[in-house]
């Protein structure tokens, strides 16, 4: 799987350094725009005199669904690596949805099988919403229409209100629809019910086991029964709105109750489907489901279940072992053809993102090609609200960047600041304002450091996010956006020894996160694979 050396242009002295500004795209440079109104000298000199365009990094072009689908990191960091797009979960689980493909596979029908034979309930977990970034709410109700066509007289679902792919306090947008869903359900004598609840990032939803803590209240809400108390997820919705200011992502968990005794508890016997598509919010809870050796916390008794995820979250690990859709089959990444080619790489991040760009950028792959080849940092993230340090661990990330950098190891080098999307999902304009400073500064550590190696520098974004902190309602007033936006992402590639550099105009009409590795791989001085999207670097 060796790459050919380039016809046209030669491998720089030092090396290529691909630098991903997580959530920070190019926004409409209004009052909500935090890219626009921070202080960004070096992404303003990098404009003028370094070869730059924009990128899609949302809808189709990225593999979703439809153009009105936001980009996101996990689909955004496929991309870079893969030089292709390859349709995302969300458009494989609409498809096996709409086809009835989903209903048709063993995995759904042995769920349904058991729980018919136990008489215990089938439950399903996961986020709450239609932002179609983790899973779409219109995935749940058709499966729980689905249940109750197939004789399954009790279902559960345990509810992960979002908050950050969708508006900050938008949660009885779901739930009362799901209310009413259920309650058409049970008639006829079914059972149909939520049994607990909480925020996506209060809950169950941690990645990169940053904090376990927080699936370990997932789990005790959930399997446990467990927790505050209340009668409906609407009235915990409601009553928690009453006590704070938190959006729904943040809003403590809870389990629904009727005299006190909690509706949906995991026993033994039942079936427990997590019908999130995305993997990295999904890994740590599986874990718990399934691992025989799992010692992260104290489950207490594990109840015997079949446990199945929307897709396989993990397919290095096997993570979940059992799922209801095939997730998409991405090979010959761009980490793969440089480890063939005996190319030294190196990938950082801190916790945030660090396995954007290791897994995601691999093609949802644990672990590296060639542990000779490649070096991967994690720098480890607070366990802080972002909005209280916008800076994160960017300047950390750059001390070991540089440092590696100057060893002269590495002919490649990707690293993520996750300043722009994490702390844009906060809605706080200032901070975010603050974040995408921190990346400004972070790049102009960068800048000397690939004059001095004699490499290039290539800036982008996987997707958008502080470009756009408001949403306009109906009445004209501006509400705080925590969601990703729709807007393109910027390009800027940085060669101090080819001052002239341009982009192919005809290219960048249709560029999208795709062209990124083809045209990492020719300023490398090697030669793309056939199919990969085109590099926009223009010809001699």
């Amino acid at each position: 799987m060796a790459l050919q050396p380039h016809p046209e242009f030669n491998a720089p002295a030092g090396p290529v350094l691909c630098v991903v500004m997580d959530g920070v795209g190019i926004g409409a440079g209004d009052e909500g725009d935090a890219v626009r109104l921070a202080h960004t000298p070096t992404l303003d000199w990098l404009a003028r005199n370094a070869a730059s365009g924009q990128l899609a990094a949302h809808g189709t072009a990225v593999g979703m669904p439809s153009d009105a689908d936001m980009g996101n990191s996990e689909v955004g960091h496929n991309a870079l690596g893969a030089g292709r797009i390859f349709d995302q979960g969300a458009k494989l689980v609409e498809h096996a949805v709409r086809s009835g493909s989903l209903f048709e596979g063993e995995v759904w029908r042995d769920a349904v099988a058991r729980v018919k034979s136990s008489g215990q309930p089938l439950h399903f977990i996961g986020l709450l919403s239609d932002g179609n970034v983790h899973s779409h709410i219109d995935h749940l109700l058709a499966m729980l229409e689905r249940a109750a066509s197939e004789g399954v007289q009790a279902c559960r679902v345990h509810a992960l209100l979002d908050g950050r792919d969708v508006p900050a306090r938008s949660a009885l947008d779901y739930v009362l629809p799901l209310e009413a869903k259920l309650r058409e359900l049970s008639e006829g004598g079914r059972d149909y019910r939520v049994a607990s609840g909480g925020g996506r990032m209060s809950i169950t939803m941690d990645r990169y086991e940053a904090d376990w803590g927080m699936v370990e209240r997932g789990w005790n809400h959930h399997v446990r029964g467990q927790g505050r108390q209340f009668s409906s997820l609407s009235e915990a919705v409601r009553t928690l709105y009453d006590e704070s200011d938190k959006g729904d992502q943040d809003l403590e968990g809870f389990v629904i109750a009727e005299g006190g005794e909690p509706v949906g508890t995991i026993g033994d016997g039942a079936a427990v489907l997590f019908f999130n598509f995305r993997g990295d919010r999904a890994i740590e809870i599986s874990k718990a489901f399934e691992r025989d050796d799992f010692d992260a916390f104290d489950r207490g008794p594990r109840p015997e279940v079949l446990y199945a995820g929307m897709m396989q979250y993990d397919g290095d690990e096997q993570i979940p072992r059992r799922f209801l859709v095939s997730p998409p089959a991405i090979d010959e990444t761009m980490g793969e053809h440089l480890a063939g080619s005996g190319k030294r790489q190196l990938a950082i991040s801190e916790t945030q993102k660090y396995g954007h760009v290791t897994y995601f950028w691999n093609g949802n792959r644990s672990g590296a090609f060639d542990d000779a080849l490649e070096t991967y940092v994690e720098i480890r993230s607070d366990a802080v609200p972002f909005e209280q340090r916008p800076w994160m661990k960017a300047a950390e990330i750059t001390d070991t960047l540089i440092a590696q950098l100057r060893t002269g190891c590495f002919d490649f080098a990707r690293v993520n600041y996750a300043n722009g999307d994490m702390v844009g999902h906060t809605g706080d304009l200032d901070a975010s304002r603050l974040a995408v400073e921190v990346v400004d500064l972070s790049l102009a550590r960068l800048l000397p450091v690939i004059r001095s190696l004699g490499g290039v520098l290539v800036v982008t974004a996987d997707h958008g996010n502080a470009d756009q902190m408001f949403d306009t309602g109906k009445d004209g007033a501006k509400k705080p956006r925590t969601s990703h936006s729709l807007n393109p992402v910027p390009l800027h590639i940085y060669d101090p020894t080819r001052p002239g550099m341009a982009l192919d105009s005809d290219a960048l009409r249709e560029a999208n996160l795709g062209n990124v590795a083809g045209t990492c791989l020719e300023l490398m001085g090697l030669k793309p694979p056939s199919d990969y999207a085109r590099s926009l670097l223009t010809r001699a």
